[in-house]
């Protein structure tokens, strides 16, 4: 994940602060030599961790940090602090013209970048705040990005408008205009081509597409997997297009980080969101605040909250009573099981959710079940009849036989599985102060806790 070798390393130098009673300047110096060595590994640009360095540890040798009751914790405070600050300080939100004018959105970024999935998920994020977004097809180069988005317009079930690869961006654009115009749309995004590296061609394209129309919004989308590189071409798209934001695609995989940290201080334009995944729904809002914790190892429970209140609004209110009331009653069945399960995705799975807890990022890999794991367990409820799911009381020798048959698991699995589940429905009925609703969803996934029991042979 993105920040795991940065955070291991930021956590090291703050553990030896922490267990200091009194620090003197020598050991803030020593530990701000660390953390400039651990944010340069990062691929943070060398101007912006020598400003940092410098303005955390100008701060943190004041009189008040050094001989205060726990220092320690003060200078974390600053580095969280400045951190916060490099990265913007406050949220910017993507600036959207009234409901009944059109906002034209143009996304920029090189091939590669995640541009064209970003454009879709952008759409799919406005379309749930009552917005009516149309994605409009300029990559004339290559007819697979056309294909791509028109697919991923489907999957979010926005309006989508192209005229092949005959026609200039420059003509489809104002096409798309008037077609939107027609059709009621009052967002308009504008997916253009991009090039393995930036050359004049593609900047005089998309000059041209902002002398055409009126582009409220040009987003740059990069791979944070470039690290250090991302930086560097925003900039020259900055200097040669104009951006308002950036969009930091890939943040789920190996990035050290570099360019989260670097884009708003070289550039001074905001990152509005980073991508979290591959799914057109794992684009997150950026939180400089949020961002900053994560790097510390502090969490992001705010943003874990977010995303399970989304989750929940998805969920069938009807369905969503139903739940609660079983749980209020403590009766719990297998149905239950593939909702919490079905939540837990929703929510990026666990080891993302556990990424977002305080303390809980440096838990080993290997004490969480993977996918395959989860996808057999899940597999048994799946095996199950729809009355068997509803009443565990039904399960005899012989369902136990079938569901093992039918779901590629040992009987010796069903039962431990089968038995662990028993187990939780009877500490829970034990519980009911516990099983309000307004739990449902967030801290156990859905109020269900670990189905599994900690001496299962998949836990």
């Amino acid at each position: 994940m993105a920040f795991e070798s940065l955070t291991d390393k930021l956590q090291n130098v703050f553990k030896n602060l922490k267990g200091k009673g009194r620090l003197t300047e020598e050991d803030v110096k020593l530990a701000m030599k660390e953390v400039k060595m651990a944010l340069l590994e990062a691929d943070v640009s060398f101007k912006v961790v020598k400003q940092f360095v410098s303005s955390v540890q100008e701060r943190a040798v004041g009189e008040d940090v050094l001989n205060g009751l726990n220092p320690g914790q003060m200078v974390i405070k600053i580095v969280n602090e400045e951190m916060t600050k490099l990265m913007g300080s406050e949220t910017t939100e993507l600036k959207l013209q009234p409901v009944n004018e059109i906002t034209v959105i143009m996304m920029c970024g090189l091939q590669g970048s995640g541009k064209t999935t970003t454009a879709a998920k952008i759409a799919g994020k406005l379309k749930m705040k009552g917005r009516k977004p149309m994605l409009v097809a300029c990559d004339v180069y290559r007819p697979a990005a056309i294909e791509q988005l028109k697919v991923n317009a489907q999957k979010q079930e926005v309006d989508f408008f192209e005229m092949g690869t005959g026609v200039s961006p420059v003509d489809i654009t104002k096409a798309a205009m008037d077609k939107a115009r027609l059709s009621g749309n009052n967002v308009v995004i504008i997916d253009t081509a991009g090039r393995l590296q930036i050359d004049e061609a593609m900047m005089e394209e998309l000059v041209d597409i902002k002398n055409a129309v009126t582009v409220h919004q040009s987003l740059l989308v990069v791979d944070a997997m470039t690290g250090q590189e991302a930086v560097n071409v925003a900039e020259q798209f900055n200097e040669k297009v104009g951006i308002d934001g950036i969009v930091l695609s890939k943040m789920d995989g190996d990035s050290r980080g570099g360019a989260a940290l670097s884009a708003k201080s070289v550039t001074g334009k905001p990152i509005l969101y980073v991508g979290m995944g591959e799914k057109l729904s794992d684009l997150e809002q950026f939180y400089p605040d949020r961002m900053a914790s994560r790097i510390l190892g502090m969490g992001d429970v705010l943003s874990l909250i977010d995303k399970a209140v989304e989750a929940n609004a998805q969920m069938d209110a009807e369905k969503e009573k139903e739940m609660a009331q079983k749980m209020k009653k403590g009766k719990l069945d297998f149905e239950m099981y593939l909702e919490s399960m079905k939540q837990m995705r929703n929510l990026g799975g666990l080891g993302a959710i556990m990424g977002m807890l305080p303390g809980m990022g440096k838990i080993n890999e290997d004490q969480l079940p993977d996918e395959k794991t989860l996808a057999r367990m899940e597999a048994i409820v799946l095996s199950m009849t729809p009355e068997e799911r509803r009443n565990p009381k039904l399960m005899s020798p012989q369902r136990k036989y079938r569901i093992a048959k039918g779901s590629g698991n040992d009987i010796a699995d069903v039962n431990r599985f089968i038995k662990q589940f028993e187990q939780m429905n009877k500490m829970m009925k034990q519980m009911p102060g516990l099983m309000g609703g307004k739990k449902r969803g967030f801290g156990k996934f859905g109020g269900f806790g670990n189905p599994f029991g900690g001496g299962s042979k998949f836990f």
